[in-house]
């Protein structure tokens, strides 16, 4: 079985890429906090959003992405807050 904390860093960052279109209509430049496949919220800033992930999660997983047309996967530190 895969590490949890992997699976999630990758199945948020599935789920945000299946919604990237449908997110840019109305939100394109903001960050989107996600958590277990789904939107929590939108930000206007990164590190808004991440006070709020760690306020909020005490586990400490949850994803952030600017939600931006060309998203960059830079690796675990563009999808994982932790």
């Amino acid at each position: 079985m895969g590490n949890p904390l992997t699976s999630e860093i990758d199945a948020n960052y599935d789920y945000f890429m299946r919604n990237l279109a449908k997110f840019l209509v109305d939100h394109k430049g903001q960050y989107v906090l996600l958590k277990d496949r789904d939107v929590v919220s939108f930000f206007d800033e990164p590190g808004t959003a991440y006070r709020f992930g760690r306020s909020k999660f005490v586990d400490g997983v949850f994803s952030i992405q600017e939600v931006i047309e060309e998203p960059i996967d830079l690796g675990f530190f563009s999808h994982v807050a932790n």
